[in-house]
């Protein structure tokens, strides 16, 4: 099985679901530092739309000024507009397999789609 992980190796969270994917067995992991390779705007709206969660509800707002600048309360398509041109808006790690895509916090969310 394929596995996806858009990841940001600063982040612990995103580390430990990266373990999770390249300890199990038969996962090829494909993993995509996405502040380096970016988001495109279809690609983060269709992984937040498939994890089941709205633009809003994927916003990261630690570390960022993603609250001054007033994302929470912009329309989906403003927020979406703002995460593609600004990638560190994402929180993360998504990752996507076969079975679907999580969003993975907890890391263990990743095991659903394995």
């Amino acid at each position: 099985m394929k596995a996806t992980i858009w990841h940001n190796p600063k982040c612990g969270t995103s580390r430990k679901t990266l373990a999770i994917l390249e300890e199990t067995p038969g996962v090829e992991v494909n993993v995509i530092e996405y502040l380096k390779t970016p988001y495109t705007r279809a690609k983060i709206a269709q992984l937040i739309t498939d994890a089941g969660l709205t633009p809003a509800e994927a916003i990261r707002k630690m570390g960022t000024d993603a609250e001054q600048r007033g994302l929470p309360t912009m329309d989906a398509d403003a927020i979406l507009d703002e995460m593609a041109s600004n990638p560190a808006y994402v929180n993360r790690p998504f990752v996507e397999t076969e079975k679907g895509v999580r969003f993975c916090r907890p890391q263990d969310k990743a095991l659903e789609i394995l």
